[in-house]
């Protein structure tokens, strides 16, 4: 069931009922008992899941990746010297 809340008590307790709201909760805003608004909560999607691995086997690392282009940047690095 939805509870009705007068406006003046939602703008006395609005953050209050933002946080009822957020953990699923819904309302009904009225004024002289007209309703005039309802507060629902916002569904959140789903994380989604990082894939790790998803290019396995797809590409190899060559094993002088560490040490590729070590001369050309100790040149650079030592060419004001």
């Amino acid at each position: 069931m939805t509870q009705t809340v007068n406006i003046r008590d939602a703008k006395a307790h609005l953050s209050r009922l933002v946080r009822r709201a957020a953990q699923g909760e819904s309302f009904v805003i009225a004024k002289a008992g007209k309703p005039l608004a309802r507060i629902v909560p916002i569904e959140q999607p789903a994380l989604q899941a990082r894939r790790v691995g998803f290019m396995a086997g797809q590409f190899s690392v060559p094993d002088d990746f560490d040490r590729m282009g070590r001369n050309e940047i100790e040149q650079r690095f030592n060419a004001g010297l």
